[in-house]
């Protein structure tokens, strides 16, 4: 039987025929050496195809109950060309002979999957290479770089494509995990936390695989809400509370700096203003620097490149969820995202807005992690009575109200109400008083749609100074 192929070009030397046929030949004597296997394992991970060939029918045959032996793969593959050519039931039978060890087949395997690992990336790089010498004035090399950084990443986490069946088993008992999970946490939630109580109550917290949308007019407070939870869950792992998870930020119109800055002012209780020009008053410096130094370990990424495109936010999310184990992706905001092609018209810009919102949640369900990303509201919120923004404000909407697993939209009536103040010394002014003091440092966050559950509307603290939300219970 023949040991290392002898070609010598990059990707054929890879290969170990001897390792191969010794993990098969352990399987055909004992068919329960099969179990040891990590059930990712999969027959194109041989090199050689007949060994392909043989691994599939042993698989085939005990999942249909019978045993796998030089006769029945024979039976099996007896009209196959690529079988026969090998030598049939006769190579099937030799196959035993190239057995060293039977409790070694786990560690055949692994190396049976490294050397497919090895010549994938192989692969990978030659395309690479053979791409950036093909001048394609239609092809960018960014784009050359985001499909590189795809096929690594889809290498990296065993994406082949037909790793997505799950058996209804499997998804029940992840299923009572997470019931599980959320039973045993005091905040009885099983998903990311928001950080706000009643948030998380309604929402059960960011599922796993779902898009998040937040929109709603300028000056609502979309940023700092998006910012807040986004801290929130960071500082949750950081606290081992295990609601926490690694955050990335794409932040397209405040730079990194600025958002740093809103963090700190929100924690220390000194303004953003007071921080930019430096007017710390003197009684709270020490604790500034004490808050900040604490939240150096902070796993909150923040990436704060400028038209950045759909593509590239999904390579450098994949980057970081195997780099970092990143478990929460921010956006901020939909309408500055650029789709990977040329810009389109503004007429065809609610194809590209439903072009971003259906790869974000592909990429929320290929991560199995939250992607929550802001949308701007139309004006016709400006033009009605009731400011309170619904579904049919979404601008742009094309499919982010059906792509969306949860669609939340930030209020404060504070904002409208302070600009239509009467005149001092009226009856109307002492009215707008009253109201203004009843709604003061309030804000709505209004959950307008919700697969896993009922819509709502939630009252949150918000101190614009300090561009923080708050819980209204803990006030």
């Amino acid at each position: 039987m023949a040991g290392m192929i002898n070609d010598t070009s990059r990707g054929n030397i890879l290969h170990n025929v001897e390792i191969e046929q010794a993990l098969l030949g352990a399987i055909v004597l004992d068919n329960s050496v099969a179990d040891s296997i990590p059930d990712t394992f999969c027959s194109h991970h041989f090199a050689a195809e007949i060994h392909s060939r043989i691994y599939d029918t042993i698989t085939r045959l005990r999942n249909a109950g019978s045993v796998a032996d030089p006769f029945t793969i024979s039976a099996y593959l007896k009209a196959d060309d690529v079988f026969v050519k090998a030598g049939g039931k006769k190579y099937v039978a030799e196959l035993a002979d190239a057995v060293i060890s039977m409790s070694a087949a786990t560690e055949y395997a692994d190396i049976v999957y490294d050397l497919y690992m090895r010549r994938q990336l192989v692969k990978i790089s030659d395309k690479t290479v053979a791409d950036a010498h093909a001048l394609d004035l239609h092809r960018r090399a960014e784009s050359i770089i985001e499909e590189t950084e795809k096929n690594l990443y889809e290498l990296a986490s065993g994406a082949d494509g037909n790793n997505r069946l799950v058996a209804f088993s499997d998804a029940l008992t992840e299923s009572i995990k997470a019931a599980t999970l959320a039973f045993k946490r005091d905040s009885k939630i099983v998903g990311v936390t928001t950080g706000f109580k009643l948030i998380d109550k309604s929402l059960g917290g960011l599922h796993k695989s779902d898009l998040l949308v937040v929109a709603g007019r300028p000056s609502m407070g979309k940023t700092a809400f998006a910012t807040n939870v986004a801290f929130n869950a960071a500082k949750a792992k950081l606290n081992d509370t295990g609601a926490g998870t690694a955050v990335v930020f794409f932040s397209l119109e405040m730079s990194a700096e600025q958002l740093a800055t809103r963090i700190l002012a929100s924690e220390s209780g000194i303004s953003s203003d007071e921080i930019r020009r430096g007017e710390i008053p003197k009684e709270s410096f020490d604790k500034f620097v004490t808050i900040s130094g604490g939240l150096e370990k902070l796993e909150l990424y923040i990436d704060d490149t400028p038209n950045i495109t759909i593509g590239q936010i999904r390579n450098r999310a994949r980057r970081l969820k195997r780099q970092k184990n990143v478990g929460l992706v921010v956006i901020d905001y939909l309408q500055l995202v650029e789709t990977s092609g040329p810009r389109r018209s503004s007429d065809n810009r609610v194809h590209e807005i439903s072009e971003i919102t259906r790869a974000l949640k592909g990429l929320a369900k290929e991560l199995d992690a939250p992607v929550l990303a802001l949308s701007q509201l139309s004006r016709a919120v400006e033009q009605r009575d009731d400011k309170k923004p619904q579904l049919s404000d979404l601008r742009e909407s094309g499919s982010i109200e059906q792509d969306a697993d949860v669609v939340m939209f930030v209020f404060r009536e504070e904002y409208y109400k302070a600009r239509k103040e009467p005149p001092e010394g009226t009856i109307e002014h002492d009215k707008w008083e009253r109201e203004m003091e009843q709604i003061y440092n309030k804000a709505e966050v209004i959950i307008a749609k919700q697969r896993h559950g009922p819509i709502s509307a939630i009252k949150l603290f918000f101190e614009s100074k300090l561009t923080r939300f708050g819980n209204l219970m803990d006030r």
